[in-house]
């Protein structure tokens, strides 16, 4: 008689890693459950599941804002919302900047540079200096650009394609039942119709969120199977700073432990998906940390300054992947 297997690793052994077919919402809440003495296994079993599905090669990508601050939304963890008493303040890049931080990234191996603005959505002003600096970018640098710039009409979705924008960005930020404790002035449903429409308009669907914003862990396993729903191509993965004078800048940081077991949860959940260690994740994990989430299901990261906060050094990061053996993805495998 075969033995039913009940332990969570060992069904996530045959079942993920065997089959390429992600957890459950309830077998990820399992694993977010595990204790700490079992986390070593489970950041291998995450790593073995990226070897397999995903390979070696870790992705690169580097992000410039071309318009910081001022931004007319609550979101409770971001110091560029107009509405909070937060250091940022309204800013707008000029397209030479703009190229030259491109340049910048490109040197350091990565192979994608996304563009950010800081707005609900982008209106005409915004999508000319978009189109402006793709256009000068693509003319003087070999390297995928990105955008994320807020929710999209149709028209946009549409602009974007026909600049030749490669992936767009935009985050679902938590589960769908915690999002109106962490936004009120747009709905979550208003973000997935925006990655619908990316998707349709053939360009590549990054979305992610923040971790440790006063989500349960039944929140946590809802967040990654609507993921999984959404089938991105990206899934960047960041954990609260909490900013001063935002409402979420008195949380505690989420507890390393706590972040590396969500890390190997989302990887479970999301077999295939590219896995970004994003914003975060310095004061969360530290340097051992982000060796830990490469060799525990991570598969691509964010290298330098995030939009607001101070990031490891690019080649801190690019040294470290050179220490694990694991090579940077080539460019022309992008494009």
């Amino acid at each position: 008689m075969t033995q039913v297997q009940t332990d969570i690793l060992g069904v996530a052994r045959e079942q993920v890693l065997g089959r390429g077919a992600g957890l459950s919402l309830e077998q990820t809440l399992e694993v977010l459950r595990l204790g700490d003495d079992r986390l070593e296994e489970l950041l291998a079993l995450a790593h073995d599941v990226r070897m397999k599905w995903c390979g070696p090669e870790v992705e690169v990508e580097g992000i410039i804002s071309l318009k910081t601050g001022g931004c007319p939304e609550d979101c409770h963890f971001c110091s560029q919302s107009g509405l909070f008493q937060s250091p940022v303040r309204a800013a707008w890049l000029d397209i030479p900047s703009l190229v030259e931080a491109a340049k910048q990234t490109a040197k350091t191996g990565a192979t994608e540079f996304c563009i950010v603005a800081a707005v609900r959505g982008p209106d005409e002003r915004l999508m000319a200096q978009v189109a402006a600096g793709v256009e000068a970018i693509r003319n003087e640098v070999d390297i995928q650009v990105a955008c994320s710039l807020g929710m999209l009409t149709q028209e946009q979705v549409d602009q974007l394609a026909a600049m030749g924008v490669h992936r767009y960005n935009h985050n679902l930020e938590t589960a769908k039942s915690h999002f109106p404790n962490v936004v009120t002035t747009h709905t979550w449903e208003e973000r997935w119709d925006t990655l619908r429409m990316v998707r349709e308009a053939g360009m590549e669907v990054c979305c992610g969120g923040i971790l440790g914003m006063g989500e349960t862990l039944e929140q946590r396993a809802e967040f990654a199977t609507q993921l999984a729903e959404l089938e991105p191509d990206e899934v960047p993965l960041n954990f609260l700073n909490p900013r001063p004078g935002t409402p979420f800048g008195e949380l505690e940081v989420l507890p390393a432990a706590d972040a590396l077991r969500a890390v190997a949860a989302f990887r479970l959940a999301l077999p295939r998906t590219i896995l970004r260690f994003a914003g975060g994740r310095e004061i969360t994990l530290g340097d051992l940390g982000a060796k830990q989430g490469i060799l525990g299901g991570i598969n691509a990261v964010i290298v330098g300054t995030y939009l607001t906060t101070l990031g490891r050094p690019a080649e801190a990061d690019i040294d470290l992947l050179g220490e694990l053996k694991m090579p940077i993805k080539a460019l022309n495998e992008t494009l």
